[in-house]
């Protein structure tokens, strides 16, 4: 069959003029609201599917919040108070 013979059954809602197109008008945009990670095939296994991944960040996240913030008070002690703090649990002397 000849192109020239072809009918055009195209709607014209979608005729589209593509010498007016801008390449890659979306892409920047996209990229920078988008944020996929791959993970390894050995911790993809222990997961069903990404909301048990969020889930599990989320409680990780959470766990390093709270432990951060005990992390900081113990860091605001002098060494020497730390030091005693740490005999005192194990049964030492504090002397």
């Amino acid at each position: 069959m000849n192109p020239e013979e072809l009918e055009d059954d195209l709607r014209p809602e979608y005729d589209f003029d593509f010498s007016k197109a801008v390449r890659g008008k979306y892409y920047q945009p996209y990229i920078e609201s988008t944020n996929v990670v791959v993970l390894e095939p050995d911790v993809a296994a222990a997961f069903k599917n990404s909301t048990a991944v969020n889930e599990a960040l989320r409680a990780m996240l959470k766990f390093a919040e709270q432990t951060s913030s005990l992390t900081a008070h113990s860091s605001q002690r002098s060494p020497g108070e730390a030091h005693r703090t740490l005999r005192l649990r194990s049964g030492q002397d504090p002397g």
